[in-house]
Order: structure tokens, then C-alpha cells, then sequence
């Protein structure tokens, strides 16, 4: 009898810990899903037209090249100017370091072995390139915080009423975080995963106009 009595006051601290960390892990209430989305066509209404910025942050990337797993990683400056945009990343010391210039015309990468590369489409001009697959179409909607224009999408919103998965296209988008002193607010951390490749944006910085 003694024995049990022992037992159970020392389990009795452990079972009061299980409850107080139950208690802390309770998820909060989702809110009613059509008002967050009706927000969210609000916040596109305003950042659709947004077409001229520069985009200062980190890109890591990985993927597959001739079945075996490869990527990079580097600084990035994305400068956006209407249709055209220009993609500058600068890799550490023996890394790919590049620069992706984009028009209407098509696309030149500049900055590897082999002089400037050319394909009316940047996609395939980056994964021939470097082995990794961008959907920059999509991103550019999709850095921003919104739905591309590639077809249908599905939202998951966050506690914060903002977004934190997008699935489009094939690719599943997750914002870790969002610099809401920004009104409307943008994302600061965008992953995007199709398996095997991986985008991953850390933005430190946005010019807008």
C-alpha cells in the first residue's frame, strides 16, 4: 500500500506537467474561412498591379542533375521593371553566381563558363543551365503573397489571418513568416517544393513603386 502511495505522488507531478503542456498546445479556433478569403482577394486586388520593385534577400535552391541531388544558394536582388525582371544571385567563393535577364523577347543568363546562354524561355534556360527548376512564372505572384494565374489554387490561412500554404501547379508554397509592417502585407520567407526541387526565398528588403 505504501509502495502504491509512493508511486503515484511521484507520477502525480508528471501527470499535472501532461495536462498544463496539453492546455498549452491547444490550437486556437480557425476562423470562418470565407471572410479570410475575402480578405485575401482584397489583398490581391491591391498587389496584382504591383509590377516595378527590387527584391533584396537569399535564394537556396536544390533539385536533381543526372540523378544525383544538387543546388545553390546565394544573395539575391530581384529587380522587377513591368514585363522584363532581372534575377542577380551572387553565391559564396566557388559557387554559381549569375545574372538572369528576362523580356518579353525572352531570356539571357550571363556569368557562367561558357559565355551568355539564350532560350525564349527562362524556365527551361535555368534547369538546361544550372539543373534547377524555378517556376518563375508563378513566383512572381507567389513572392508577393498571391495566387499566380496558372490555374486553380488552394489557400490554407494561418492564425494570423494571412496565408500560410498555397498548392498551385504542382508546387506547394509555405510562408513561415510575413513583414506586416508593410500594409498590405508581403511575405518576408517563401518556400516553394515540388519533389525533388525546392525554392527557397528569405527576403531582407523590398523597394516598391
Amino acid at each position: 500500500m505504501k509502495l502504491s502511495i509512493r508511486i503515484l505522488a511521484a507520477a502525480l507531478p508528471l501527470l499535472l506537467a501532461a495536462c498544463v503542456h496539453k492546455e498549452a498546445v491547444k490550437p486556437v479556433p480557425k476562423a470562418d474561412y470565407a471572410a479570410l478569403l475575402n480578405e485575401q482577394r482584397g489583398r490581391e486586388r491591391l498587389l496584382a498591379p504591383t509590377d516595378h520593385w527590387v527584391l533584396q534577400g537569399k535564394i537556396g535552391v536544390s533539385g536533381q542533375v543526372n540523378g544525383k541531388t544538387d543546388g545553390g544558394s546565394g544573395t539575391l536582388t530581384w529587380t522587377q521593371n513591368g514585363e522584363s525582371y532581372e534575377f542577380v544571385v551572387r553565391g559564396p567563393v566557388g559557387s554559381k553566381s549569375f545574372k538572369l535577364s528576362v523580356t518579353p523577347d525572352g531570356a539571357v543568363l550571363e556569368g557562367l563558363d561558357g559565355g551568355p546562354q539564350r532560350n525564349p524561355n527562362p524556365e527551361v534556360l535555368v534547369q538546361n543551365a544550372l539543373g534547377w527548376r524555378v517556376p518563375l512564372h508563378d513566383l512572381r505572384a507567389w513572392v508577393l503573397g498571391l495566387r499566380a494565374d496558372s490555374g486553380p489554387a488552394e489557400l490554407t490561412f494561418g492564425a494570423d489571418g494571412l496565408p500560410s500554404l498555397l498548392v498551385q501547379d504542382g508546387w506547394s508554397v509555405s510562408y513561415p513568416a510575413w513583414n506586416t509592417a508593410r500594409q498590405p502585407a508581403v511575405p518576408s520567407k517563401v518556400f516553394a517544393e515540388n519533389p525533388p526541387y525546392k525554392v527557397r526565398l528569405s527576403i531582407d528588403s523590398w523597394s516598391m513603386q
